[in-house]
């Protein structure tokens, strides 16, 4: 454990050569808000473009990066009844969104962005802002849950029909909330497909449960052969992180009045759209962004029904945060990537 609590900062310019690993002052929990010994930290792909400057060039700065983080509680303060010291917890990744629709100042609250990050220590903040940890999962597994996990289960389960078993999911990669999806879906009793350029990766999809994988470097029409592997009926749900350069591919795949959660954009920002097919096939098309607190806990009970393990690919020291954002723009990992704030 470190004596001196510490926390990255992004200060003086972007980049992963303008983080900064500082010594944080300790506050008192005050009414309502508990104090978090903050034992592990994921890494999300937003994560990466905040550093770099390519998500929001404004964002202020100096600011505490990541939005992901685990731990346990050291401190109560006055009328917490939430928790008390000792439990494990994880914390919101949009602080007072605890359910229904989204706040209008949501994003401005999410971590790492307009407020700061997990990327430290210790954090004071409210106890509402917290969900309990699964029971079996590590420190370092349940880090991984509260962005990627949550958006999976919002995309799948947080809907006005949620997946159903014997339904089939199309997930795009392999990337943390692919790999979410994925397994929700398992655990749901649905049927999944996968795509990826990396038959290697596809390899270890099928090990988790997915039923077919789809290498889309060497089958471009990637959308119509999940149509087919889906029977020739169509996917049911499309868990949609490419954006607008696959979207069409994914209505390809889609059956009438299936689901198309749109998530990331990672293949762009627009494209020209068959909007006919969306409206004479009734096409849902439902924009993510994460979710809330009911979200959250509820994904925690299916975690803790079904045992489920997050995907980590590599774990590394608190101290390494560049080294881990830089093995994360890569994009050869599978799974999520994790710092560990104490060394064992």
């Amino acid at each position: 454990m470190a004596s001196t609590p510490r926390a990255w900062k992004l200060a003086d310019g972007f980049g992963t050569e303008h983080l900064h690993l500082v010594e944080a002052p300790v506050a008192e929990p005050g009414p309502g808000q508990v104090r978090i010994r903050v034992r592990a930290v994921s890494l999300n792909f937003r994560d990466l473009m905040l550093v770099r400057g390519l998500y929001d060039p404004r964002m202020p700065l100096p600011r505490v990066p990541l939005s992901d983080g685990a731990g346990e509680v050291e401190a109560v303060g006055p009328g917490v009844t939430r928790f008390k010291a000792g439990d494990r917890v994880c914390g919101l990744f949009a602080p007072g969104w605890y359910a229904g629709e989204a706040p209008a100042d949501t994003l401005s609250r999410a971590l790492g962005h307009r407020s700061d990050g997990m990327a430290r220590d210790v954090v004071v903040a409210d106890a509402a802002d917290f969900v309990a940890v699964p029971p079996h999962l590590t420190f370092e597994q349940a880090a991984t849950l509260p962005c990627a996990a949550v958006t999976a289960w919002h995309a799948l389960m947080g809907g006005p029909e949620p997946l159903k078993p014997g339904q089939t999911v199309l997930v795009q990669g392999t990337g943390g909330v692919s790999l979410f999806a994925l397994q929700i879906a398992r655990l749901a009793g649905a049927r999944v497909i996968v795509t990826s350029s990396d038959d290697s990766k596809l390899e270890r999809a099928l090990a988790l449960g997915a039923e077919h994988g789809i290498n889309y470097k060497r089958t471009p029409e990637w959308g119509r052969a999940a149509k087919v592997k889906s029977g020739g009926r169509g996917v049911d749900f499309v868990v949609e992180v490419g954006g607008a350069g696959t979207l069409n591919e994914s209505l390809a795949a889609i059956r009438a009045g299936g689901h198309i959660a749109v998530i990331g954009v990672l293949s762009g920002k627009s494209v020209p759209l068959d909007v006919t097919s969306l409206l004479m096939r009734a096409v849902r098309l439902q924009g993510i962004f994460v979710g809330h607190r009911e979200h959250f806990e509820a994904l925690n009970r299916a975690v803790t029904a079904g045992g489920l393990a997050p995907v980590v690919d590599r774990v590394y020291d608190f101290d390494a945060l560049p080294e881990a954002l830089t093995h994360l723009g890569l994009g050869a990992h599978f799974g999520k990537i994790v710092l560990r704030t104490d060394t064992p």
